[in-house]
Formats: C-alpha cells, structure tokens, sequence
C-alpha cells in the first residue's frame, strides 16, 4: 500500500511538472481571448461597471496576443509549431516578455479602474466596439478567416 500511494504520488508530481514545462512554450492562450463581441444595443443596456470589465478585457487580449501577432493569432500555439526551437534561450525570453506583459496589464488595470469611470458612458461604449474591431481584425489573420 505505502509503494502504490508512493508512485502514486509521484506520477501525480511529473505530470504537474511536464504541464507547467509544456505550457512555457504556448504564446498565449484561450483564457487570454474574449468569448463574445457586442453590439451598440448591448453596451447600452449595461451598467458603468459592467463595461469597465468589459474594457479591460479587450485591453487585456490585445496587450497579450499584439506582441505575438506576427507569428500566430491562435491561442495555444507553441513556439514549435512556428518553427522556432523550444530551447531554453527562445523559452526564456518567451517567458520574460509574458512577464513584462502581465506587469503592464496590472498598471494599466489600476489606471483604468482609477480613470476610465470618468469618461462618459457614451465614450466608453465606442471604445469598446474599436477594441472589439480590433480583435476581430486581429483574429482573421493572414488566411483571412474568423
């Protein structure tokens, strides 16, 4: 019994430290991406707070993936698929730039939180919608498909 929950738990550990490996090496993911864009009608029936999530969340995907644009615009892809080697230097400095992205998504929620609920209503709503362009824009990439 002790060896089968000692393997057991070790199995468990390899797995945990092979996914963390694994996802080094991913330029960004789906949890990065907005699920849903809007239309006028939609912003408009939402509360101030409601929207300010909702900026922040188009902010948050072009900051993450505009960096990365010119290799993928698909979440979950490694930098193998694009032909780069996953060595330490290329997963390092990978790493790094996620890192210096993350902070400046802090900053930048800080001064949306902080600053953007004094725009008009109005003025937000149209920001959105540029953001959600932008996106979709984004999105379509080099095959031109959404």
């Amino acid at each position: 019994m002790h060896k089968l929950l000692v393997s057991f738990i070790f199995i468990i550990i390899v797995n945990m430290t092979f996914a963390q490996n694994n996802n080094e090496a991913i330029f960004f993911q789906k949890k990065d991406q907005i699920n849903r864009f809007h239309t006028i009608g939609d912003l408009e029936s939402m509360k101030k707070g409601d929207l300010l999530t909702l900026y922040y969340s188009r902010v948050k995907e072009i900051m993450t993936v505009l960096p990365f644009l010119s290799l993928t615009n698909e979440a979950g892809v490694r930098l193998g698929d694009v032909g780069i080697k996953e060595d330490s230097n290329h997963l390092k400095t990978l790493k790094k730039t996620k890192e210096a992205s993350e902070d400046a998504l802090k900053s930048t929620k800080i001064a949306i939180e902080e600053l953007v609920p004094y725009a008009d209503t109005e003025k937000i709503i149209w920001t959105i919608l540029y953001y959600e362009e932008i996106i979709k824009k984004m999105r379509i990439g080099v095959k031109g498909n959404f």
